[in-house]
């Protein structure tokens, strides 16, 4: 890969600065952005962001790395942010991007899925790689921590409408059941959406695998998704659900995974005092 980095940052205005177009992360304004913003005002952009000369402009740059950054700078009302400038192809971008993000502690599934197939691509336009992905596809080629059959996995998740890889992000869906999910069409997932909402639940992997073979026969209606979804599930019975964020917040020092066994506690010892009270009212 042909690039070329400038010794040291260079200060640049932010509205010669565009976002890498179909960029696969989410810049969301949550508290974390908040506090990004803080920081850009307090101390201005750590570490500067990377970008390459857009072609056939003059002084316009194409964002590589730093979208959260670029966008708590523009909340934070700063003109010019720090900047490296590699002279790179979109391609040689476009993987540049992908693996300078997938290291994050926190990353979404449809990231993940989007990053992948950004890459494969890339790599594809290179002709470093395959068209399809497969046995042949070595782990390294598109991730250093998952296997070629994962990729794979993750890059199937792109065929999902957004509804449902919402869902798969929420957790709601897991990820094998929703590559059983992404062979339905379009028409037949939306059908599967409404079920969920009207239903309060979501396919186990054993009615995904179903879902798909109905499908790919041509045997799959409105009526049959119905139908299934309707199966119980012994693990969809009475389900309670209260979103891990606001958890956290109401128990900050815990782990995501204490949470429900602090939970458990907290309601055992709430009854314990319930239970004290009505004692004394009895006397």
């Amino acid at each position: 890969m042909a690039n070329r980095k400038l010794k040291s940052a260079v200060n640049i205005p932010l509205e010669k600065i565009r976002p890498f177009e179909g960029h696969p992360y989410k810049v969301i304004d949550n508290e974390e952005m908040n506090a990004l913003i803080e920081s850009v005002q307090e101390q201005g952009i750590l570490s500067p962001l990377i970008v390459r000369p857009l072609e056939n402009t003059e002084d316009e740059y194409e964002l590589i790395s730093g979208h959260r950054r670029l966008r708590a700078a523009q909340k934070a009302g700063a003109k010019n942010v720090p900047v490296f400038i590699y002279a790179v192809s979109r391609d040689d971008a476009a993987i540049m991007l992908v693996d300078s993000n997938l290291h994050r502690e926190h990353i979404l599934p449809s990231e993940k899925a989007f990053a992948y197939k950004l890459k494969l691509e890339a790599l594809k336009h290179q002709g470093r790689t395959s068209v399809q992905v497969g046995p042949k596809l070595t782990a390294d080629s598109i991730s250093e921590d998952d296997s070629a059959s994962q990729v794979k996995r993750f890059i199937r998740l792109t065929y999902l409408i957004p509804e449902l890889l919402d869902l798969v992000d929420e957790g709601r869906i897991a990820l094998t059941p929703a590559v059983e999910l992404s062979y339905l069409t379009e028409e037949q997932q939306y059908s599967l959406l409404g079920t969920i909402e009207v239903e309060d639940r979501t396919p186990s992997l054993s009615q995904a695998v179903r879902f798909k073979k109905l499908s790919q026969a041509g045997q799959l209606t409105d009526e049959l998704i119905d139908s299934i979804m309707q199966e119980e599930k012994a693990n969809q019975r009475e389900m309670f659900r209260i979103p891990m964020e606001r958890l956290l917040k109401a128990v900050p020092d815990l782990k995501p995974s204490q949470v429900e066994d602090f939970i458990i506690k907290a309601i055992m010892y709430y009854q314990k005092h319930l239970n004290r009270g009505k004692d004394k009212g009895a006397r």
